[in-house]
């Protein structure tokens, strides 16, 4: 199953378990760190992964495991809620959902008592609680 942007946040459950059960292939998070503009040891490190273990599973073409594919999706997943979000909010001319998350979680947040988003890449709870605040601020109730 290959992974298109914002496809997996509008993915149902069935498909995406079958993703992350399957792995996500190693080589993705460096497709995903050129469309973010983030140097892809500084995405590694945020994910809290290994590059020397990423690289060896992209050197012999195997999947992540499932939990890391799990994180990987949850951030593919962030940059499908931003993409929605602006679709729904008039024409997205020029916006780049993956750019505009990646200077987002470097800015320091009031309602994460000051942290940057990217803190809380690492686990899944962490990535709900981004969701949530991300669709906080689209219905206005950001703190």
């Amino acid at each position: 199953m290959k992974i298109v942007d914002d496809n997996v946040y509008l993915m149902n459950a069935a498909d995406r378990i079958e993703l992350i059960r399957s792995g996500v292939p190693a080589a993705h998070l460096a497709v995903l760190s050129v469309k973010m503009g983030m140097p892809e040891g500084r995405l590694l490190a945020l994910l809290g992964m290994s590059r020397a273990t990423v690289s060896r599973k992209v050197r012999e073409h195997q999947p992540l495991a499932p939990e890391e594919s799990e994180r990987v999706l949850g951030v593919e997943s962030l940059i499908g809620q931003v993409d929605a979000m602006v679709r729904e909010s008039g024409e997205p001319v020029g916006f780049d959902a993956a750019r505009w998350l990646a200077d987002w979680l470097a800015m320091p947040v009031p309602a994460l008592n000051g942290r940057t988003p990217a803190s809380y890449l690492d686990t899944i709870e962490g990535q709900k609680l981004l969701s949530d605040l991300l669709a906080m601020a689209q219905s206005g109730a950001y703190a």
